[in-house]
């Protein structure tokens, strides 16, 4: 026997045509962040196999993948040499002997037969292993409906068997369904945006706007510290850092504060619409919360909609996972990936410090459109942030970073 990973995924298990595709992207996601040329991920039979090649797998590793999107669970497994029942009899005791359990605890055998070519179906392995594990615990129970411990036999192009399973994050392989660029700020909302929309697939390039002297450099420290944090999921990310001082005075002195607020949000898409031209990204990602705040009126998203142009006239679709969510759920999820600590530090962005005492709540598009035609200095403004944006690159960080995910075991 050797101690294997086998991967279970979720939602990449219902594609057809396109299976293949992403199971081999989850499968070099894995491989990358593993990064050990002895731990090599194949796939096998409707699952993923992570093996070393020296012997049995650390369970270090369980960590590392379970967060990584597209993996649904992690079965910690015995990989037997060969399929004949006195082989798998003696495993799945073995699996049992470790589990830790009492004699008012209940057990079942579970069996799953890829491999139609093996003699015996389904339930005949089961029996027949539940029998062999009675002759050593006459006293444990078995419950076929909800047992305290279930050992899972797995006869695929190998045989497997296991007890614990990991719960993993889900969702689609980090880069399977496009990319984005994500505004993100230091607060609680964007960065849980960030998150969910890298869990479906879309790859995620975050972009700061930064507003020095009226915004610290710990605000943008903060931020940083966010990036982090999402690396830890991602893998390494690439930060956008904006220099928006210019833009934002221009539009705090010419324009009427009522309206300053949109005129701040559409500066900020226009901006990252520059950017994702040059990164050729699909769309652009928003922790917009519907009527959370002045600017997140349906009337207020519809008169920054048409900011998201790109140079060459391309219009994106401007995302915001949030968009039904309240502040309550929000702030769950920023707690339960670890963004949460870091987001309420006391350091406000760019656009906090320049709230307007009575926004407009309900502004009419063409207005706004009009108003900003007529500011044609706006234009090179946008266009002197984005040539000036600096890069920033950002890899997990070795003691911070660790989001407070559960495991669900057995």
């Amino acid at each position: 026997m050797k101690r294997v990973l086998l991967i279970k995924y979720g939602e990449i298990a219902l594609r057809k045509g396109n299976r293949a595709l992403f199971e081999r992207q989850l499968a070099n996601t894995i491989n990358s962040s593993i990064n050990d040329e002895n731990v090599k991920v194949t796939r096998e039979q409707g699952r993923l196999l992570a093996e070393d090649s020296r012997g049995d797998i650390s369970l270090a590793y369980v960590e590392k993948i379970r967060r990584i999107f597209g993996v649904h669970s992690i079965c910690v497994s015995q990989k037997l040499k060969d399929a004949d029942m006195s082989t798998i009899k003696s495993a799945a005791l073995d699996v049992f002997d470790a589990v830790e359990k009492d004699k008012n605890m209940t057990f079942k055998i579970m069996t799953k037969r890829s491999d139609k070519q093996y003699p015996l179906t389904s339930q005949e392995i089961s029996a027949q292993v539940g029998e062999f594990v009675l002759q050593k615990y006459p006293d444990m129970p078995v419950s076929m409906k909800k047992a305290d411990i279930v050992i899972w036999v797995e006869i695929r192009n190998f045989v497997y068997v296991y007890a614990d399973i990991v719960a993993g994050v889900s969702g689609l392989p980090y880069g399977s369904t496009g990319s984005g660029i994500l505004l993100l700020s230091g607060g609680i909302d964007s960065p849980v945006a960030g998150y969910l929309m890298a869990k479906r697939g879309v790859k995620i390039t975050p972009v700061y706007f930064h507003s020095p002297p009226h915004t610290s450099e710990w605000a943008k420290e903060k931020v940083l510290d966010i990036v982090e944090i999402l690396s830890n999921f991602v893998g390494h990310n690439k930060l956008y850092v904006v220099p928006f001082t210019d833009v934002q005075m221009y539009i705090y002195k010419n324009l009427p504060p009522a309206k300053m607020t949109l005129f701040f949000k559409r500066a900020m898409l226009r901006i990252a619409a520059i950017i994702a031209e040059k990164e050729a990204a699909n769309c652009l990602i928003t922790g917009d919360s519907i009527g959370q705040v002045a600017s997140q009126t349906a009337q207020s998203i519809a008169a920054v909609e048409s900011a998201a142009v790109t140079p060459s006239g391309l219009i994106l679709p401007i995302i915001r996972p949030l968009a039904a969510m309240d502040k309550l759920q929000i702030t769950d999820i920023a707690m339960e990936i670890g963004t949460y600590d870091i987001s309420i530090r006391p350091y406000e962005d760019c656009c906090t410090i320049f709230i307007p005492k009575h926004p407009e709540t309900k502004p009419n598009a063409k207005i706004i459109e009009k108003l900003e035609s007529r500011r044609s200095e706006l234009l090179s403004l946008y266009k002197n942030a984005a040539e000036n944006t600096e890069p920033w690159g950002s890899a997990p960080h070795p003691a911070r970073g660790q989001a407070p995910l559960t495991p669900f075991v057995r």
